[in-house]
Formats: C-alpha cells, structure tokens, sequence
C-alpha cells in the first residue's frame, strides 16, 4: 500500500505532467485521490503555481471540506471531487483538466462519438457532455456523476474534462486519451466526414 507521502507525490507528479503537457493552463484544472479507509482526499491547491508547487503544498481534506492538513485552500472544486467519491466507491483518483480542444467541444455542449479504438477499452465508448452548473458548487460533481457511473471520463458543459481511475496514473491517461480524441475529432471534421466505429454509432 502506497504510503501518505506517496500518494502527496504521485498527485504533486501527476499535476505537473499535466501542466507541462498543456492539458490545463495558468492555475486552472485540479487532481486528487481518495483514501477510503480514512474518509480522506489528498488534492491540489487553489490558485497555485504549478512551476513552483511542491509536496507540502498538497492538501488534504474529508468529503465534507474540513481541513486536515496543509497550509493552502484545496482546489474550488474539491466539491466537486468529493461527491464523485461519494457516489463512485470504485473511483480512487479524479484528474480535472482544461485540455482546449476537448473544451472546447464542451463549449459546444458536443459529445464526441467513437472514432478511435483507444475509445473503447479507456473512456468506455463515446464521450458524453454532463449539464452545466456552477463552478465550485457540488452539482458539478453530482452532474458528472451521471456519466461517469459508465464512463472513464465526461465533458462538463462550459467546463473542461473530468476523468476518473483507480489511481491517479489512470485518471490522467483517460484524460489524455479524451484531448487526443477531441484533437483527431476536430481535425477530421475539419477535413471531411468522420466514419464511427461499427456498433458504436449510437
């Protein structure tokens, strides 16, 4: 079993990668993982710097937002963190990203249908868009939730992506299958007609 520090770190990596690869910019976006036999989450800071964010900047709370240890505010949208592990026991990890070409076709309020094979086995077929809400507010979560009870990951209208795994590795590789999804998509409505993957076009 990973250790408490282990898992500061493996977020603390996680966030970088993903800042450094362009899934989020500025302090936007926001990842954490759950520790079930503590009632605890383990998440990123709000408004801070990913350049410069270290371990002790992390953040731990319980699903309620109570702090439990850090000297920074946990992410806005820990609300949004909180009622995905409340509602999904089988979710250890949630990665929230601003990736631009996937929000932007949650902009559009657009899903996405099966166009590659990598759809199936990561985000469990088509990406679906979940209802708008506030930002920071628990809806969020409770909006994603419907999607995400069948999905890797969903678009949140107006948002970003939201994507969930067993550990915060998986979590992040299902985001990253969604922008290079949403990437291709673009491009090839852009430069013809995409054809959906047979059996997946619904």
């Amino acid at each position: 079993m990973e250790t408490w520090v282990e898992r500061k770190q493996a977020v603390l990596r996680t966030a970088k990668k993903a800042y450094r690869e362009k899934l989020m910019a500025g302090t936007s976006g926001n990842m954490s993982v759950f520790i079930p036999e503590r009632g605890y989450m383990i998440i990123t800071p709000s408004s801070y710097d990913y350049e410069i964010m270290e371990e002790k900047d992390m953040v731990v709370t319980d699903l309620e937002g109570n702090m439990i240890e850090g000297c920074h505010r946990p992410s806005s949208e820990w609300r949004m963190h909180a009622e995905i592990y409340k509602s999904l026991p089988h979710v250890r990890a949630v990665v929230h990203t601003h990736s631009p070409y996937a929000t932007s076709f949650a902009v559009n309020h657009q899903e996405i249908p099966v166009v590659l094979i990598e759809m199936i086995p990561f985000l469990k077929g088509k990406i679906e868009v979940s209802a708008y809400a506030k930002q920071g507010s628990a809806q969020v979560g409770l909006n994603a939730v419907e999607i995400l009870r069948r999905k890797n990951a969903c678009l949140m209208a107006n948002h970003g992506v939201v994507a969930v795994g067993e550990s915060v590795e998986s979590a992040y590789i299902n985001s990253v299958y969604v922008e290079d999804t949403a990437k291709i998509y673009y491009m090839a409505l852009t430069s013809g007609r995409p054809v959906v993957i047979p059996g997946y076009e619904e």
